[in-house]
């Protein structure tokens, strides 16, 4: 698979919403895609996040890893790295993990900076946490 040819789907999980972003099919550019309300059932879940899969033509996903600031794996990441492994099973595209750290800081500045407030920006955070996520993937090389 050559980067070039292949298109990612990053995903923010969280424990009520999952953002979803996408790259472009050139591996340059991240966009903000949607937001996942979590169903209460991780099958129902995985089952939506395989459905974009094959509807944005992904061909890796791109799961964000809450790693704590010095480096380190905590409960959040484990259990990241536990719901990548389970959605591994149920899509045909390779599941990566990537460090996430302070992607949703990130967003959140980005859209105050905006002046968007708050309850707007409540809605969207999590698409956007994704997509600067897969943006520092597509950044750092992409698939290797």
């Amino acid at each position: 698979m050559t980067n070039a040819a292949s298109r990612a789907l990053g995903l923010d999980l969280g424990s009520k919403r999952i953002g979803v972003a996408v790259g472009d099919r050139t591996g340059t550019v991240a966009s903000p895609l949607l937001v996942l309300q979590r169903s209460g059932s991780s099958k129902r879940d995985h089952q939506a996040i395989a459905k974009l899969v094959i509807d944005e033509e992904a061909d890796i996903v791109v799961v964000g890893l809450p790693l704590n600031m010095n480096g380190s794996s905590g409960p959040a990441a484990q259990a990241a790295v536990s719901e990548a492994a389970a959605l591994a099973t149920v899509v045909n595209v390779p599941v990566v993990t990537f460090d996430e750290r302070r992607t949703t800081v990130t967003a959140d500045q980005a859209m105050i900076e905006a002046n968007m407030r708050a309850q707007a920006r409540r809605r969207i955070v999590d698409k956007i946490a994704a997509a600067v996520m897969l943006q520092n993937w597509l950044d750092a090389g992409g698939p290797r």
